[in-house]
């Protein structure tokens, strides 16, 4: 199942090519050149990472690559803001865990 508009009663149907993509070692599918967090959450992906400091979940949260709360790793690249990055084929899109030099020291300036 999708939560995906397939079809717009005013633009029509949709006319993108959808693509498989790996997250966390599963595969789902996106429309290719969709942002990643549009396709995850199409798919019912809600958090894309935990908090570095109290392990929160985060997700979407401003979705124009401002806030960095997307961060995710894309084919081995740590930071990569999701809603920024188009889905391409067989991508390989994993959550990303604590960056220890944001934590270092764990006092509330460290972030």
């Amino acid at each position: 199942m999708t939560r995906r508009i397939l079809e717009h009663k005013i633009l029509g149907p949709r006319k993108n090519k959808i693509v498989p993509f790996k997250w966390n070692g599963e595969t789902y599918y996106g429309a290719e050149g969709e942002s990643i967090t549009a396709a995850l959450l199409a798919n019912d992906v809600r958090t894309l990472r935990h908090h570095e400091r109290d392990g929160a979940p985060r997700g979407l949260y401003c979705n124009i690559g401002h806030c960095s709360e997307c961060r995710v790793t894309v084919d081995g690249t740590q930071n990569v803001r999701a809603c920024l990055t188009p889905v391409r084929k067989d991508m390989e899109i994993s959550r990303q865990g604590a960056l220890p030099h944001l934590v270092k020291g764990g006092g509330d300036d460290a972030l």
